[in-house]
């Protein structure tokens, strides 16, 4: 597929997105509800034909996701494709192929001989109907990677996708319809006030992805209805260079990568580098190397033909240029500003732990460099903040890996790389504490939309043992109940 395709999706201004009213949201909660009620989700055939259908959705509509989001984010086509598009298609496919053994009861093993015949068994049940709230930065992937998971479990969904990309929430809301059941599947596009009446609805399931601030206002309607919730966060991600890297070329490399992908504006980017100062300035020109392949001459990243991704809103496009103006830090590289639209690829060297730039989430293409005098130290610098949703190690040592799962805590560490364990469908992802909460991705969003149910059937021909529990209670009774708990307890 070429990449210099015309769009055939024509840009939507925001101003022009007709936003669904209180009344519609209403509407679709109730013929939602309505059919989850009638058992049409949980069967099987119904599950795999909509999951199917997903597929072809994705599949039919690839270039128009790419223009979407070309127009609302001036994507790369490769970047959609890799990290969107085709992603889906492969994860859609993965729950098509394992669908009967994820559903399937799982029997669960008794120690007692005499409860061998009660047959305990977990069963897979669909949790209800569930509210996916989707961010703007990766809007596709987000949106459809937990309705794998709820079309999978057999839930109706609703799906509120970001009103800061209008072009890619209207296709998205045209082409559900068309391709999956409208009585199981809906779409609601708006902003504030619309997810606010959404969230006041009772849920069977939340399942969030955003930032902390709004994090919290989701937990609070959520938890006025007792309402399960997954929280997919973000946070302040470090890369660590351990002495022993020698081969800094690649590092730098694979560090640019995951920072540049969106123009940095990913919950897993690599917000800030730790590297031994002895490191520093090896780094730094490996960096310039990496650059310089990524955007050869005559591909400036900002002007060039396949610019960097524009910074979503004028906003947070703001917020990024007063950062660079308030840091401590030395620009060793890029720092150039286009407009209100777009950053260069920023590398800073000098940066104090206490910087402007080491508080909130970057989210952006400005990598800090922090100089550390060993390993750690740049352990304590992580644990003197929030808990990240990833941490990237880069190390030939196995013994470091384990020393940071000893002593640092984040929803993943991943060593030698960045952002690569979004491509293990097999691996669960999620944060702690700031960067979130739940498990999920593959099989385990399956779980998330499932009610594990246990169910143990107790024999009529079993009644001579339990003749000891019913009244009138006597001292026999009483010294036989006491057994249990006068097990020999090791003295360590």
């Amino acid at each position: 597929m070429p990449f210099d395709l015309p769009q055939k999706v024509m840009p939507v201004p925001a101003a022009s997105l007709k936003f669904t009213t209180n009344e519609e949201i209403d509407e679709n909660y109730a013929r939602l509800t309505a059919t989850f009620k009638s058992g049409e989700t949980r069967s099987l055939p119904y599950r795999r034909k909509q999951l199917l259908q997903l597929a072809r959705m994705l599949q039919d509509n690839h270039t128009a996701f790419e223009d979407a989001l070309l127009a609302d984010l001036n994507r790369p086509r490769m970047e959609t494709t890799v990290s969107e598009v085709a992603h889906l298609i492969t994860s859609v496919m993965y729950a098509v192929e394992n669908l009967e053994s994820w559903a399937a009861p799982d029997p669960c093993p008794t120690k007692e001989a005499w409860r061998s015949s009660w047959g305990a068994t977990l069963y897979k049940e669909p949790k209800g109907v569930v509210l996916i709230i989707s961010p703007w930065n990766y809007p596709l992937v987000l949106t459809v990677n937990p309705l794998i998971g709820a079309i999978a479990a057999g839930c109706p969904a609703v799906l509120k996708p970001s009103e800061l990309v209008p072009t890619f929430c209207e296709l998205i809301a045209s082409l559900i319809p068309k391709y999956l059941d409208p009585n199981t599947y809906a779409v609601i596009k708006g902003g504030v006030p619309e997810t606010t009446h959404a969230l006041a609805l009772r849920w069977d399931h939340i399942f969030y992805t955003g930032n902390s601030r709004v994090g919290r206002i989701v937990a609070t309607a959520a938890g006025k209805n007792l309402t399960p919730l997954t929280l997919e966060l973000g946070g302040k991600s470090a890369a660590v260079v351990a002495d022993d890297c020698d081969d800094l070329d690649v590092v730098a490399k694979r560090i640019l990568y995951g920072k540049l992908q969106n123009g940095g504006q990913l919950c897993v980017a690599p917000d800030y580098a730790l590297v031994p100062k002895a490191k520093v300035d090896a780094f730094v020109e490996s960096l310039k190397k990496a650059h310089e392949e990524f955007f050869p001459e005559g591909d400036h990243p900002l002007t060039g033909p396949r610019p960097i991704s524009d910074i979503v809103h004028p906003t947070h496009h703001a917020h990024l240029v007063d950062l660079l103006h308030r840091t401590k830090g030395k620009v060793v590289f890029g720092g150039q500003i286009h407009k209100d639209k777009s950053i260069a690829p920023t590398i800073l060297t000098d940066v104090p732990v206490d910087d402007v730039l080491m508080g909130e989430e970057i989210f952006g293409p400005i990598l800090p460099i922090l100089a550390v005098d060993d390993i750690d130290e740049a352990i304590r610098v992580i644990n003197s903040k929030p808990i990240p949703l990833v941490i990237y190690l880069f190390t030939t040592q196995d013994e470091l890996k384990h020393k940071f799962l000893r002593e640092t805590r984040s929803g993943q560490l991943v060593v030698n790389d960045t952002i690569m364990q979004l491509c293990v469908h097999e691996l669960p992802f999620g944060g702690q504490g700031e960067s979130g909460y739940g498990m999920w991705f593959g099989k385990t969003t399956f779980d998330v939309f499932t009610h594990r149910r246990g169910c143990i059937t107790v024999p009529f021909s079993d009644e001579p043992f339990f003749q000891g529990r019913y009244r009138p209670y006597t001292e026999d009774k009483y010294q036989a109940a006491c057994a249990p708990g006068k097990v020999k307890i090791p003295d360590e």
